[in-house]
């Protein structure tokens, strides 16, 4: 079977009707991007199909990824034999990286260099650390001259963590933030991170794990195994709107390159975090299009298809930022948008009237509520 590019995992969904979680044996062929499920209680054959029209690539499928097959949210907790464990552990490899608090304008150029560098985002959000956390985070620093000050630093605003998934992820995104020292980054790797954005020792824009060890304790960090958050998250939730960056965007590399663009309009980013969303959370989340658009089915499909991208969004004028957000982002369908506006974001990033590169709130109301809804409700 491995002749065929045949890869194992353990997977779990929730199945809502039933209210309960199911384990399946999951099979995903490469070549034919086909995949069978089977049921692990009963040992019986689940579902059986092609992926043709809901594309699912094998570096989408990783420990902790979750992944939407025929509207099911899959949650990949396991490998499902050695063949796959040892084609794929090394290859996937995972770590843990966070933008420190004075380089947070520069998010969008950071995220785009992950993505160019061939690294996958697989969780990502905004937060505050404590002083307590933050002595826990670096405790292996502890009783150095230097610690004082890092802490102060790392606390004196939000962090953006992320964790990366991708083959020899620990060492490449070592490689792309440079040394710790952003003077000798700029002799040494001078179009790294660190070089770039770096201004000291202390102040070096970027964290990155340093090995496998460091990698579990820091990811459980940010994105505890348990679900509960203790990092707040960065919500104003007044005078603001919603952006949500759309999974083909950020499957295409483009996630980077829109926060900039929505910067350059003159825009803040107050927070952003990373969802996969579940089937029935988009369809509640769009019902308001449900039976008025005619793209609704495909407006669900895409939404739930991949991660998302939620900010919260704030502008110049408090009292009027959804619309002019609204207005940044140009014609729902792109095409008309690249005749009639072609500088709005679905012009520049947009594919189609489903895919269109983002989401942002139509009436000024319903502003609070999609923030709300995004980042205290799903958030929990």
């Amino acid at each position: 079977m491995a002749d065929e590019g045949r890869y194992a995992f353990i997977v779990e969904w929730y199945e809502e009707m039933a209210a309960r979680t199911r384990t399946f044996q999951f099979f995903y062929f490469a070549q034919s991007k086909s995949f069978e499920m089977f049921d692990i209680k009963t040992r019986k054959m689940f579902l059986k199909t092609n992926l043709a029209n809901c594309p699912v690539e094998l570096h989408d499928l990783y420990l902790g990824a979750s992944v939407n097959v025929l509207g099911r949210q899959l949650q990949i907790i396991d490998y499902g034999d050695e063949f796959t464990k040892r084609m794929l552990s090394n290859k996937l490899e995972r770590t843990l990286g966070f933008i420190k608090p004075d380089t947070l304008d520069k998010m969008g150029d950071v995220i785009d260099a992950i993505y160019q560098r061939g690294l996958l985002i697989s969780r990502m959000r905004l937060c505050h650390l404590g002083q307590n956390d933050a002595f826990k985070f670096y405790e292996e620093h502890s009783g150095k001259s230097f610690m004082k000050d890092l802490i102060n630093y790392v606390t004196s605003g939000p962090v953006l963590a992320f964790e990366l998934v991708g083959e020899s992820a620990i060492a490449r995104w070592r490689e792309l933030i440079g040394p710790t020292d952003p003077s000798k980054a700029r002799s040494e790797a001078a179009t790294s991170l660190r070089a770039r954005f770096g201004r000291d020792v202390t102040h070096n824009s970027v964290h990155g794990s340093d090995s496998p060890a460091s990698t579990a304790r820091e990811v459980e960090a940010f994105f505890p195994s348990t679900g509960r958050q203790s990092l707040p998250n960065c919500v104003v939730g007044s005078g603001c709107t919603c952006c949500i960056i759309k999974p083909h965007a950020i499957k295409s590399g483009t996630a980077g390159k829109i926060i900039n663009a929505i910067q350059d309009c003159g825009f803040t980013i107050n927070t952003i975090q990373m969802f996969t969303m579940e089937k029935a959370n988009v369809e509640e989340f769009y019902e308001v299009y449900k039976g008025v658009v005619h793209e609704y089915p495909g407006m669900v499909n895409e939404l739930c298809s991949g991660p998302v991208i939620a900010l919260e969004i704030t502008g110049k004028d408090p009292t009027c930022v959804a619309e002019a957000f609204r207005e940044a982002c140009g014609p729902a369908d792109p095409e008309i948008g690249r005749h009639l506006r072609p500088r709005t974001l679905r012009a520049l990033f947009g594919m189609n009237k489903v895919q269109n590169g983002v989401h942002c709130t139509d009436l000024p109301e319903d502003a609070p509520l999609e923030v709300e809804y995004f980042f205290k409700v799903l958030d929990r």
